[in-house]
């Protein structure tokens, strides 16, 4: 049935459906292999090979005609047969160093054999197993045999006392195969439904670090041993009991029952104490006393004070300690173990005590949260949430706590506010603070990682096993492994010291460590980008396309156009950006080079009209024109206003027509009769085409377009001021400690957009020209340096004269004055209202929005996007009137005349519009269609916001409005919820919530009647009673169509009565006021804490203070706003 190789000797053992176990000696066959001659090769037919081999005779005997046949050898002998199991054989196996072996068979025994050179024989016989055993094996690190049955059980046996120590059980599943781990504490086992891999022991070590004498004391066996940080060594100190709760069914050695917990008292700098706990025998705990200092010994401990507790103890003072009882009370003991004070835990879920960071606190573990107690006064001083937590560590300080969780960490400050959270995939197993530094190291299961006060983490090293963290001090991490052995070594924070820096704002060392450390990688980067600080990474990075990217996002152009140099960028895409950077800045020499680079020329003959760059846009008509491009030539001539070049391209391109009229308006006679003469050759006529092209202009005759005047002629335009950064002064502070070498470029300059005086001396555009461009602008002169006139003449250098002198004599310039700018419409409304839809209707969407999250803290407005848009069109309403010219707006306050500088825009969404939609929500929840009526009472609350009232009634009306749309919502949320769930505990908590929600008589009528039947039906009488009263007092129950509800109604409460029992237990309280929590959808009682929406009013527990509101989708929850504004 099976077999296997001994570790280290030459021997195989096999079990047998023959009830036999047999030994096979494989030392002949390896030295067969070997070329050696095999030890039994030489025998006599009449010799046997051992007294404990076969039985052998003359000739050939059947027990080397069995050995070959098996092994095609008589090189391979039968040592011994061991015989003792009643039925078949399942297993057998060898233990690792001790001459043992181990049997499992059918007969349900497992049996353990010894062996020597000349015999085996039975040990012991192990029973427990109600079936087959089906394997049995030697834990290989402890004195332990596990086995498993066809009885869905694996069995955990002392090797030494022969008895059963820890049974597992599977309820439907018959275990079948083992195997343990050659180095790790573990054990899989094969079952009918797939395996199971588990360990028999928590394998952290316990311990504890004392900071005033840096000494690390932990637990190995049975002793507590002491670690010297400083010289090194270690020496134990103290033997433990051999069971802390010291039960007399203690179980054996190395299962469960070493100690969990090891506490040192931080607050006693005269002596040491410690206490040590146990989960055995329901909890336990011993308190060691001994002397401090260097010489310190087993003699100086005192015998251990002990008793019972339920999780770790804790220190609370310099003579006090605290442990948690079986009835959850917190009991203070002093350093004899006498009972000083009980207090009550505040909350009754309490499973465990930790360090709360100074003298008199203590946290106290209860579910997923932690709760900072203080003792002497009773009182909670915080909450946080810490899901699975095993460990709290405090500062030097005590300011700042890191809560050590089963799968990520939480940062906290002294008032358990929480500062940051991380989550891990896998298990955290320890944690300390660096003792210089706020940074707080863990380890996991294959890496060693840190976590910044502010939420920044990173790994810092992997490891080959896990370790359990004590102490880290000077880039040094002390730990201790799974043997409770002490490891050192090296670890580099440089990479959290630097977001520390960043974080404190201490620019001298972070440009140290720029140019000190080795900082660089995409993380450091990506880090560097996402915190604001890309000029940072900018310093360090030499990839010419990262530098590039970092150096647009801090706006650095030269920093950019030196990466786009060397890029080489063919695409041209790194210029468009350039460009388009350059643009928002202002700085339109850049602009003018991207567009060069990227061969934009309609750009760029736009930006030389901007800029009236004249000589350039001459320049790029003739380029236009050497390019065969007639829409860039045409749209040159109207930023020249060269009316003969139009002519001519218009004329070049077949429209004849509209050459002539374009020559006729503009007075060029010579060509107009030039271009007429062919129409007519053509067989058209010009009869009749200015006066088409001029119809419906009246008076006014056309006149010649001409580019308007730049407003700023200099070598560039006034930039925009770009974000100015604390960083930019970094280089002067450290300057003097930095010296470049020779093989390296000299650091760049941070901040700075203006051009080398070289390159500008070259060209106006500051290009420096390249063979492959097909511009040629290099004999530009410098920009026009015109400031901007508003004087009665325009400069004669803007050349207007040299277009046609005379060919508009009808035109006066003189006298032109512009007159002084008003207020517009949307400023006016601005200013008169507070409403935000009122600044919607205006455009000011930012405004809108500020004034949301002040009123109601709306923070989510996705959802009002579509309002707020339709605000704004519909405030754009108008009155034409004829002949083109300008139209009327209308306001929603001019109906006694023009409301001037008190207009307010039209209402987009109006209350009658609100009462329609509401009623249908109503018809679509009476009927069942419950998506349609949720979507309906969303819409309503979301436009509330974006309605302006008229008037004080109407505004109540609103808020009332409001009020319905949550209730029904809430009702809604829970009724989907009962459709989801199949407990049918939850099923009737939900339905019995439902009547709690404030609907219309009609729905709740409906909503009592479902909560009956569901309680009926699930057994809960009490409940169903109390709804049947309920809908039987409602008036509409005694209406002609309602008979058969109520004649049922009465049915229910009478057998309700009559059992006059819950079947379960339900969070549910009739007759306590309470409100649902519309998060988790449980009942909110008055001495629970909660919090409100500010907008809707919805009500959370409070832990969902700051989060989105799940009812309204818009605002924040806990936020005091002023409320609601409806009118203006």
């Amino acid at each position: 049935m099976a077999a296997s190789f001994h570790p280290s000797d030459d021997l195989i053992v096999s079990a047998s459906l023959d009830q036999t176990v047999r030994v096979w000696d494989t030392t002949g066959l390896r030295k067969k292999q070997t070329g050696e001659a095999s030890p039994y090769g030489a025998l006599d037919s009449t010799q046997s090979p051992g007294p404990m081999g076969l039985v052998t005779g003359k000739g050939n005997t059947p027990a080397l005609n069995m050995q070959a046949e098996l092994f095609g050898t008589n090189d391979v002998v039968v040592k011994y047969v061991l015989e003792g199991h009643d039925r078949g054989v399942n297993w057998a196996s060898f233990h690792p160093t001790l001459p043992l072996l181990v049997s499992a068979a059918d007969d349900r025994q497992v049996k353990l054999w010894r062996m020597s050179e000349t015999k085996a024989w039975e040990v012991d016989t192990l029973r427990g197993h109600s079936n087959n055993v089906s394997c049995v094996l030697f834990h290989p690190r402890h004195e332990l045999i596990v086995s498993n049955s066809e009885d869905r059980s694996i069995r955990v046996w002392d090797m030494s006392k022969r008895v059963g120590v820890q049974t597992f059980r599977r309820e439907s599943d018959r275990f079948w195969i083992m195997a343990c781990h050659r180095d790790q504490n573990l054990i899989a086992a094969g079952h009918d439904g797939g395996m199971i891999v588990f360990k028999l022991e928590r394998e952290r070590p316990a311990a504890s670090v004392s900071e005033s004498t840096g000494r690390l004391y932990f637990v190995k066996g049975r002793e507590l041993y002491v670690h010297d940080y400083g010289r090194g060594g270690e020496h134990p100190i103290a033997n433990l009991r051999r069971t802390v709760g010291g039960g007399a069914g203690s179980q054996t050695d190395g299962i469960g029952n070493g100690p969990r917990y090891l506490n040192y008292n931080q607050f006693n700098p005269s002596e040491g104490n410690i206490l040590v706990t146990s989960e055995v025998d329901g909890g336990s705990y011993e308190l060691l006393t001994f002397a401090l200092g260097h010489n310190a010994s087993s003699s100086s401990v005192s015998d251990g004070k002990r008793g019972s507790c339920t999780g770790p103890a804790v220190f609370i003072g310099r003579n006090r300690f605290v442990v948690l009882d079986k009835s959850r009370q917190l009991v203070v003991r002093n350093l004899q173990n006498e009972v000083t004070k009980k207090v009550a835990s505040p909350v009754p879920t309490v499973d465990g005590l930790l360090d709360g960071g100074s003298s008199g606190r203590v946290l106290l573990r209860a579910e997923d949260k932690l709760i900072l107690f203080e003792h002497q006064s009773r009182r909670t001083l915080g909450e946080i949430h810490a899901p699975k937590a095993r460990s709290a560590h405090w500062t030097a300080d005590g300011q700042t706590l890191a809560i050590v969780c089963k799968y990520g960490v939480v940062i906290a400050n002294r008032s358990l506010e929480q500062l940051a959270s991380l989550s891990e995939t896998v298990r955290v197993k320890s944690g300390a603070w660096d003792l210089e530094n706020s940074v707080f190291v863990y380890t996991t299961m294959n890496h060693v990682k840190y976590c910044l006060p502010n939420g920044d983490s990173g790994i810092i090293r992997t490891i080959d096993h896990p370790l359990y963290v004590s102490r880290v001090e000077k880039n040094t991490l002390y730990a201790l492994n799974r043997e409770a052995k002490c490891v050192t070594f090296k670890i580099d924070l440089t990479e959290a010291l630097f977001k520390l820096a960043l974080e404190a704002k201490q620019y001298k060392k972070v440009m140290e460590m720029v140019r000190n450390s080795r900082l660089c990688g995409q993380a450091i980067i990506a880090y560097l980008t996402q915190k604001g600080w890309p000029e940072v990474a900018l310093h360090f990075v030499r990839d010419p396309k990262t530098r590039f990217k970092l150096a647009l996002a801090c706006g650095d152009l030269e920093a950019a156009m030196d990466s786009a140099f060397q890029l080489k960028d063919d695409s041209g895409e790194c210029w468009r950006d350039i460009g388009a950077e350059a643009l928002r800045q202002g700085n339109h020499q850049v602009v003018e080079m991207s567009y060069q680079k990227t061969k934009d020329f309609d750009r760029l003959s736009f930006l030389y009209m901007l800029t009236g760059n004249s000589e350039n846009l001459k320049k790029m008509l003739k380029i236009a024109t050497m390019r065969k491009d007639t829409m860039g030539r045409y749209n040159t001539a109207l930023f020249l206003g060269d009316a003969a070049e139009r002519v001519r391209v218009l004329e070049e391109t077949g429209n004849h027509n509209l050459a002539f009229v374009c020559a006729k308006i503009h007075s060029l006679d010579e060509e107009a009769g030039r271009i007429a003469s062919v129409i007519v050759a053509a067989g058209g006529t010009v009869e009749g085409l200015v006066e088409a092209a001029t119809a419906g202009g009246g008076s006014r005759i056309g006149c010649l377009l001409q580019p308007p005047t730049p407003i700023v002629r200099a070598n560039n335009w006034p930039t925009i001021s770009l974000p100015k950064h604390s960083m930019e002064n970094m280089e002067n502070v450290v300057v003097h400690d930095i010296s470049p070498s020779s093989g390296e470029d000299a650091p760049e300059k941070w901040g700075e957009d203006e051009f080398d005086e070289s390159q500008a001396a070259k060209g106006s555009s500051g290009v420096v020209p390249t063979p492959d461009d097909d511009l040629d602008l290099s004999d530009v002169d410098a920009w026009d340096e015109d400031d901007l006139e508003f004087g009665d003449e325009v400069p004669d250098d803007y050349g207007i004269k040299n277009f046609n002198d005379g060919a508009m004599p009808d035109i006066d310039n003189s006298g032109c004055a512009m007159p002084k700018a008003g207020q517009t419409a949307s400023a006016v409304w601005v200013s008169n209202s507070s409403h935000a839809a009122d600044h919607a209707a205006a455009g000011s969407m930012e405004t809108a929005m500020q004034l949301l999250h002040r009123q109601v803290a709306i923070a989510h407005y996705v959802p009002l996007k579509s309002y707020m848009v339709g605000a704004f069109l519909g405030a754009q309403v108008s009155i034409p009137f004829t002949g083109g010219s300008c139209s009327l707006p209308l306001f929603r306050n001019d109906a006694s005349g023009f409301p001037g500088k008190e207009s307010l825009p039209l209402k987009g969404l109006k209350m009658r519009l609100l009462e329609l939609s509401l009623k249908e929500s109503f018809r679509a929840f009476q009927g069942g269609k419950f998506t349609d009526a949720m979507n309906g009472f969303m819409e309503i609350i979301q436009k509330i916001p974006l309605t302006v009232t008229d008037g004080r009634n109407e505004g109540m009306e609103v808020k009332e409005m409001l009020e319905i749309c949550r209730e029904y919502i809430t009702a809604l949320r829970i009724k989907i919820a009962i459709g989801e769930t199949e407990d049918p505990v939850r099923s009737t908590e939900l339905s019995a919530y439902f009547t709690h929600c404030n609907l219309q008589p009609s729905h709740l009528l409906l909503a009592l009647r479902s909560a009956m039947v569901t309680s009926f039906k699930h057994k809960n009488f009490i409940v169903a009673a109390s709804f049947a009263r309920r809908l039987l007092e409602l008036p509409d129950v005694n209406s002609a169509r309602n008979a058969q509800l109520r004649v049922k109604a009465t049915k229910v409460l009478q057998k309700s009565e009559q059992m006059a029992r819950n079947e379960n237990e339900l969070n549910y309280d009739a007759g306590a006021p309470f409100v649902v929590d519309c998060a988790s959808l449980v009942p909110l009682y008055p001495s629970d804490a909660i919090v409100k929406c500010s907008y809707c009013g919805s009500t959370y527990g409070k832990e969902w203070k700051g989060s989105v509101c799940l009812t309204c989708q818009l605002s924040k929850v806990g936020e005091q706003t002023l409320g609601l504004v409806t009118g203006k």
